[in-house]
């Protein structure tokens, strides 16, 4: 396994546990690497609230930055309705419910591998093979 590749799924896995500790609602993880030459992975998933989103995105900066990775760049913070947070090959939209199922970004990748997490999920330890 190449080491960038390893990199990116450790990624994924820091991002996707502190979300999983703040109760994110609806998470997918879709590996877009094959087709995309700016990232290789997108989490999306949802808050109830905009301040639940906005807790969800400090959840995963304070855990990347224990880590030693800050992020390219952060949009969407202030207003809690969709944050984007870009980490190179690791991408993660934190959307409000609402403006979630307005914008449906997950039709734009259909045919990528997906992995889906149940609400209930305390911690992931590893991807899905293929993932």
């Amino acid at each position: 396994m190449v080491q960038e590749e390893t990199d990116a799924k450790e990624r994924v896995l820091l991002c996707v546990n502190a979300l999983l500790k703040k109760k994110a609602k609806d998470m997918t993880i879709l590996n877009v690497k094959a087709i995309s030459s700016f990232t290789d992975y997108f989490v999306i998933c949802s808050g109830s609230s905009d301040r639940q989103v906005q807790a969800l995105a400090d959840a995963i900066k304070e855990n990347m930055k224990k880590s030693g990775i800050l992020p390219l760049g952060i949009e969407g913070a202030s207003i809690g309705k969709w944050i984007l947070m870009d980490y190179n090959d690791v991408i993660v939209h934190i959307f409000f419910e609402p403006t979630r199922e307005f914008y449906d970004i997950e039709r734009l990748w259909p045919d990528v591998p997906r992995m889906d997490m149940a609400d209930d999920n305390l911690e992931l330890t590893a991807l899905n093979p293929g993932m």
